[in-house]
């Protein structure tokens, strides 16, 4: 019976043949269909012109006969060939067989087979028999083979049922196998993008014999090359990269890089070539791949011909949903590089190794369900899928962020001698997620990315350094150290974040010790400012909310709160701090402890960020409900009484993904002043333990919240508590701006709001403000506000005056007046372009234009100075909290945002998707009549976001679960 597999000589799977053959002859019987002994044999007899009748092959389940079949499927005049492939042990996949579907009008079908009862499956095979539009595929699984496979998933796909309008999919029972699910899940662009090139396989296979043994010459070398914005392609290429080199080749034939890095003279001369090319903006090719393609083609005379013996695969990543599903130009831009790669490389006559893959973010996965597909075929090609793959150098990702956080020591890793590294301006992958724990992220000048590729030096890499800062509060001379040290070693400006405190961008490696020494000198720090634990916590900063006293003792329980949550790790000070060999000794903190643990995160610290904010009503300016936990202040006759607790907001999320979506907390019960902080380590502790550690895009509270439920929340809160919380009390919030002007405490101390816009301290406002911290020396304090701007507060009386001549001077708005509109004083922006490697648009260098041609319209509309909170960011990380605003904006590529509407004016409702992918112009012109109605119809009191919500030009977003399926665009 072997002779029926061509390959084994099992003897299992050659009593199964034997009963296989049989079957087919009784079953077939009548209606001339033929078995034969290879797979060669059976198409021989198909492409005969006298062939009438389907002609069956009986193989085994080896990933070598998988090969072969897959080249078969990609030829012509296989319409009469049927193959059944027979399993007789498990464990195995499906997915094989599943992918004969990407080679376009192929019956599939796997149905289980017990030799005790053969004519159990006649009827799946006089059904696959009677397909005559193109070859069948039966997987034939014994019945022993799949009694201990829970994953078993019996199916059949037939394309006769499409065309009569029904699912060409059918599965059988209740449960679907996860692998066979997502597969079939995926938009149909991805079957009708692979039809087009799959069936240019031959080309791969004109030098004869099997493909696998045609790359043994080929498979000495392997050249990767990527292009990627956001690091998903790098990290697909590195990890063939590692599979290759683990898997057999030399480390000096494995060679990784960009492809604008290629030098596209030695293409004739490579034997294979493998991209991973990702997407950016409207189909267009990420910055470090941008000019590869116009390479080849000035060179394509030359190289015509000369290619033929050119090996290359093609792994593309993209969002089929990007621009709408379903429409036009999500079809056409759908990883559009990766495909324009691919006809050229045809087109010069190079030789596909196997069909194009594609990643898709519509995926369960995203692009990791493609491109671990589209892997284990090129490893089996490659011969390297035997091995697995091992970390090799500074290959980029090699381990999950999980594993990372355990494996460093603390948070040291390599860090110290990383950045005493003058060689290179970068720190390698592992430090670089490090270091976000310290404060600080890697990042690089991406308006300066091409230029610098085509000089052939490394990118324009820096860090942003962000300073722990509760509450927002700076004395003056504190103000005056971050001045002086962003002139010294940033790009001469200070952000104001949206979380309360400073930031500066553009510190080069060589200078990143010396910055944090000189805020350490002014006391201040970065630890925990980024990074898997508790974050800045903020607290209103509105003078006139409270009296003095009470704002003092608030800011106490912020500070409580915060310093409690903080993690205890000594390696901060060992990195950044410690000058000098002979003070490491001295100075390493808790180096004498064994085993060094946090205490409150353990070794594997949280999922992801946790965000905490503390309000005071009716002021809502830091956002309460985007929190992660929140406390809400309860005053009553003039006492603070305590906090309502929230748990389970966040923002972020990811553009078509609809598994993720922004959330706005639940209040789930009251703590008195004393227990805050051990409420808020209860909600984080609770998260460390329930979070999902195994995808950081479900990682944040607010999906342990939606997925375990508020109530569940609260009592594993108050069972780590050791007490119940109690009920909420009543609050109300009545704004969430900033106070501009001047305003006196009770205690006489002056304070005045000032109008940073979008949060950049620059030019003559940086000037200004740095002349009022001098002036302030010694009794003034500054507070950063969650909208991004600057109170000057505890102004003594004989100093307001001349505080009020230099605003004035060096025109630092701080006023109604001088704040120019109500659209202008709400805008909030993340920094996005050129710095932030995840922005698709821009934000902070671009909203102010924006708000200008829009103020044009509202002075027309009698709307000048009516606050409206307008926000925009580059990306759905939602930095500047896009989907709490009356308008949000969030980019999707260069000048296009999606544009929502709705968010109330407090802070209590998120808003809803009004309109996807517009532009400027489309922008203006879809407000201009809104703002108009608004201007005629609102009713007293009214803002704008009730407005378009009662006027129904959107539907209110009750609940961030309905963030996909509310809106009606």
């Amino acid at each position: 019976a072997a002779e029926w597999c061509g390959a084994s000589s099992s003897s299992s799977f050659g009593a199964m043949a034997t009963v296989a053959v049989r079957v087919i002859s009784e079953a077939l019987s009548g209606v001339g269909a033929s078995t034969h002994s290879s797979l060669d044999a059976a198409l021989k007899v198909c492409t005969s012109e006298d062939c009438k009748t389907k002609q069956w092959v009986v193989l085994d389940l080896g990933q070598g006969l998988l090969d072969e079949v897959h080249q078969v499927l990609g030829a012509d005049s296989r319409s009469k060939l049927g193959i059944a492939i027979v399993a007789v042990q498990g464990p195995f996949t499906q997915i094989e067989i599943l992918r004969a579907l990407e080679y376009g009008d192929v019956y599939a079908a796997a149905v289980e087979f017990a030799t005790a009862q053969p004519s159990s499956v006649t009827p799946a095979l006089r059904e696959a028999n009677s397909y005559g539009a193109g070859p069948s595929v039966l997987l034939l699984a014994e019945s022993a083979a799949v009694k201990n496979e829970p994953e078993w998933t019996p199916f059949s796909y037939d394309p006769r049922r499409d065309a009569d309008g029904k699912k060409a999919f059918i599965a059988e029972g209740s449960h679907v196998r996860k692998e066979i699910e997502t597969f079939v899940a995926r938009d149909n662009l991805l079957t009708l993008v692979a039809k087009k090139t799959a069936g240019m396989i031959e080309e791969a296979a004109e030098d004869g014999g099997d493909l696998t043994q045609g790359m043994t010459e080929a498979a000495k070398t392997v050249t990767i090359l990527y292009t990627s914005d956001t690091g998903h392609g790098e990290e697909c290429a590195k990890k063939v990269a590692r599979q290759c080199r683990s898997g057999g080749f030399e480390k000096s034939a494995v060679r990784c890089g960009t492809m604008d890095s290629f030098d596209v003279n030695t293409l004739a001369n490579e034997p294979l070539v493998v991209f991973c090319v990702a997407t950016a903006g409207k189909g267009e090719f990420p910055g470090n791949g941008r000019n590869f393609c116009g390479k080849v083609n000035a060179k394509a005379a030359e190289l015509q011909g000369s290619c033929s013996s050119v090996k290359y695969a093609v792994f593309g990543l993209g969002d089929s949903h990007y621009w709408g599903k379903g429409t036009e130009e999500s079809r056409v831009n759908f990883a559009k590089p990766a495909r324009e790669v691919d006809e050229m490389l045809a087109q010069l006559g190079a030789q596909r190794l196997m069909p194009i893959g594609f990643g898709d973010d519509q995926d369960v996965d995203q692009y990791h369900t493609g491109f671990g597909e589209w892997s284990s075929q090129l490893y089996s090609r490659l011969g390297v899928d035997k091995t697995e793959a091992a970390a090799d150098g500074d290959d980029g990702p090699v381990k999950p962020d999980e594993l990372l956080k355990c494996e460093t020591n603390q948070l040291r890793g390599t860090l110290r001698q990383s950045l005493d590294d003058t060689t290179t301006g970068q720190v390698p992958f592992v430090d670089s997620k490090l270091i976000k724990f310290h404060g600080s992220y890697q990042q690089d000048d991406r308006d300066l990315r091409e230029e610098r590729q085509k000089l052939g030096i490394e990118n324009a890499f820096s860090f942003m350094i962000r300073v722990r800062l509760p509450g927002g509060f700076c004395t003056a001379e504190q103000w005056l150290a971050m001045d002086e040290l962003a002139d010294k070693y940033a790009n001469g400006t200070m952000k104001i974040t949206t979380r309360q405190t400073f930031q500066l961008h553009g510190v080069l490696k060589r200078n990143m010790k010396a910055t944090f020494q000189g805020m350490n000198k002014a006391c201040m720090d970065c630890i925990a400012a980024c990074g898997d634990v508790c974050r800045n916590v903020l607290c209103t900063s509105n003078p006139s909310v409270c009296s003095r006293e009470l704002m003092d003792e608030i800011m106490m329980y912020t500070y409580n709160i915060h310093d409690h949550c903080l993690p205890r790790t000594g390696a901060y000070h060992e990195i950044f701090l410690i000058s000098g060999p002979e003070m490491e000794e001295k100075n390493l903190v808790m180096g004498s402890t064994p085993i060094e643990e946090d205490p409150l995160y353990g070794k594997s610290y949280l999922p992801r960020k946790y965000k905490v904010a503390v309000a005071i009503p009716p002021c809502n300016d830091v956002d309460v409900f985007a929190h992660c936990a929140g406390f809400i202040a309860i005053i009553e006759d003039g006492k603070l009484q305590g906090f309502n607790v929230t748990v389970g907001g966040g923002l972020g999320f990811t553009h078509n993904n609809q598994k993720t979506f922004p959330r706005l907390a639940d209040v789930i019960g009251f703590c008195e002043p004393g227990d805050a902080k051990y409420v808020c380590e209860a909600v984080l502790t609770v998260q460390r333990d329930y979070g999902d550690r195994t995808n950081r895009k479900h990682a944040r509270v607010k999906y342990t919240v939606e997925d375990y439920g508020p109530a569940w929340y609260r009592e594993q809160v108050e069972e780590r508590l050791g007490k119940k919380l109690g009920e909420q009390r009543p609050y109300r919030f009545t704004s969430r701006g900033d106070l501009f002007g001047w305003v006196k405490s009770e205690d006489g101390a002056w304070h005045c709001g000032t109008h940073v816009p979008i949060g950049r301290v620059k030019d003559n406002l940086k000037d200004g403000l740095g002349k009022v911290a001098m002036e302030l020396k010694g009794c003034g304090i500054f507070r950063m506000t969650c909208n991004q701007s600057v109170l000057i507060s505890e102004v003594p009386e004989a100093k307001k005056e001349i505080v009020s001549k230099i605003l004035e001077e060096y025109g630092v708005p701080h006023s109604p007046e001088t704040t120019v509109s109500g659209l202008r004083r709400n805008m909030m922006a993340c920094v996005a372009l050129p710095t932030c490697p995840l922005a698709f648009a821009e934000a902070e260098r671009y909203l102010p234009t924006l708000v200008g041609r829009l103020e044009a319209v509202t002075e027309r509309c009698g709307l000048r100075d009516t606050d409206i909170v307008i926000r925009m960011t580059g990306c759905p990380n939602s930095c500047g909290r896009p989907s709490m605003g009356e308008i949000g904006f969030i980019g999707k590529a260069p000048g296009t945002y999606n544009m929502y509407l709705g968010g109330d004016f407090v802070g209590h409702r998120l808003n809803t998707l009004f309109a996807e992918s517009v532009t400027e112009d489309q922008i203006v012109e879809l407000l201009t009549p809104i703002f108009g109605s608004f201007a005629q119809g609102r009713e007293k009191g009214e803002s704008f976001g009730d407005f378009v919500v009662r006027k129904g030009y959107v539907k209110p977003m009750t609940a961030g679960r309905l963030w996909w399926t509310l809106p009606q665009v």
